[in-house]
């Protein structure tokens, strides 16, 4: 109420007068809040503005409008059942601070998708907490260091990635205090073995890998590199964005994995645009277990509870418990499915994968770097177009816009020269694939002028990157 009444004092006063009966603003306004002009509102009709705000919600792009093929972070199919479940009175007006025994309902979905997620992945635990799949990475270093430290190896401070690795596992590895070791891939596309060995010493507190890794490649030599970190005295993590690519068919925690993070908002097919909402649940072995972050869903007898009795955890990672709406979709998500039905996603999401790497390579000068078998993405060079037309992966980016495409993921991983990364789903039929596939060849055959000026006819032309860079326009409000 104090940071209500200083921000509003003015209207406040106002109301106590008026309260007196001695307020002569009309509306309770004071006139420092009233407008000195008329507002200026056009004289349309009510057609009019049914169209105009109608068409302004066709100028957005989701997955109901088109083909999402962004590589290692994608889109895929939304099923709207999970949607409408999510959105009942039931769990929509549940509140964070009710007590357990009106909750049971919630608690028992939370409970046995933990157990679902273990038996898909092959570890022995799970908590739901991380908001996102970087905060699981984040949880998975704190875990780390927390089993380094109760077994006295304080001096295990370097965590090694490969030059595949996503993005924010750097960002997870400096942001847990660990140094960063990376090493090279082979001509293959995958993780040096012997460049892997020299890298694995006394202070080797993890290496985290993923599996099929960034560029779709699956690494066969797994099962050597999990008995070389062992050896070592490390700890083997897995980072689950390309999860969907195994599902059914390999598990990490066969692997030899210690740790395992998923992204419900992308493997589980809950929505993730815009930044969030996001879940990264993180799945450990035995000998982590005790570590995880409190409370736990537990069940004794027929009810389930929060038990934070666990002294040597790390502690909370998320005030209270996830995002349940994502936990919840993602839980209807597997229920429909089945085993048999996971499965089958993670085939057919490889099949269009590889379909379209066949169709478009070699073709107007998309080139395929490293191992020709890909899993659920691939990442295609466009450093021939470069080299030869001037066009680079930006501008056939910018170009797919002009075709009503969303364009892939560029420029990563950063070991590919131009990189279009691409990873259809499973969800776009042969159709869709098809069209993708003939407007990229199109692009790579047109004026090379119009692709460089691309997009040509969005309602929002090609930003001055180099411009906005150096010269920022800022804006805030001040209260």
């Amino acid at each position: 109420m104090d940071r209500f009444a200083t921000y509003n004092e003015p209207l406040i006063n106002e109301i106590e007068k008026s309260k007196k009966g001695i307020c002569k603003t009309p509306n309770l306004l004071p006139s420092s809040l009233k407008r000195k002009e008329k507002i200026s509102i056009p004289n349309l009709d009510e057609t009019q503005v049914v169209r105009h705000f109608h068409h302004l919600s066709q100028m957005n792009y989701g997955i109901d409008t088109g083909i999402y093929p962004l590589g290692s972070c994608t889109m895929k199919y939304n099923p709207k059942i999970c949607e409408e479940i999510a959105s009942w009175d039931e769990f929509v007006n549940t509140h964070p601070f009710q007590d357990e025994s009106t909750i049971q309902g919630n608690l028992q979905i939370m409970f046995e998708l933990e157990r679902m997620l273990c038996e898909i992945t092959g570890m022995d635990f799970f908590t739901l907490q991380p908001a996102a799949g970087a905060q699981g990475e984040f949880l998975g270093m704190l875990l780390t260091r927390a089993y380094h430290e109760q077994n006295k190896n304080f001096d295990r401070n370097e965590v090694i990635l490969p030059d595949t690795a996503h993005g924010t596992n750097p960002a997870s590895v400096a942001m847990a205090g660990y140094k960063l070791v990376e090493i090279p891939s082979t001509k293959n596309g995958t993780v040096d073995i012997d460049m892997l060995k020299n890298a694995l010493s006394n202070k080797t507190a993890c290496f985290m890998l993923t599996n099929p890794n960034t560029l779709g490649i699956f690494e066969d030599e797994i099962l050597e590199i999990s008995k070389l970190v062992h050896k070592a005295g490390g700890l083997l993590y897995y980072d689950g964005a390309n999860i969907n690519a195994i599902i059914g068919k390999e598990r990490p925690g066969d692997m030899g994995f210690d740790i395992v993070h998923l992204n419900l908002h992308k493997t589980f097919s809950t929505p993730h645009g815009g930044g969030g909402p996001g879940s990264g649940p993180v799945g450990v072995k035995q000998k982590l277990e005790k570590f995880l972050p409190i409370p736990r869903v537990c069940k004794k007898k027929e009810r389930f509870f929060f038990d934070y009795d666990a002294p040597d955890s790390i502690g909370k990672i998320k005030g209270f418990y996830g995002n349940f709406s994502v936990l919840l979709k993602a839980f209807i998500y597997i229920l429909m499915m089945g085993r048999d039905g996971l499965k089958e996603t993670s085939e057919i999401a490889v099949l269009n994968s590889n379909y379209m790497k066949e169709k478009i390579i070699d073709k107007g000068g998309y080139e395929l770097p490293y191992k020709k078998l890909r899993k659920h993405e691939f990442v295609l060079s466009c450093d021939k177009l470069k080299q030869e037309k001037n066009i680079r992966a930006m501008d056939i980016a910018k170009r797919l816009l002009d075709y009503g495409l969303h364009p892939p993921t560029i420029y990563f991983p950063l070991i590919v020269k131009e990189a279009l990364m691409i990873e259809p789903t499973e969800s776009e039929s042969k159709k869709d694939l098809d069209r993708y596939i003939n407007v990229l060849i199109k692009i790579a055959n047109e004026d090379p002028n119009i692709v460089k000026n691309a997009p040509n006819n969005t309602p929002v032309k090609r930003v001055d990157e180099v411009g906005a860079t150096k010269n920022p326009i800022l804006t805030w409000n001040m209260i």
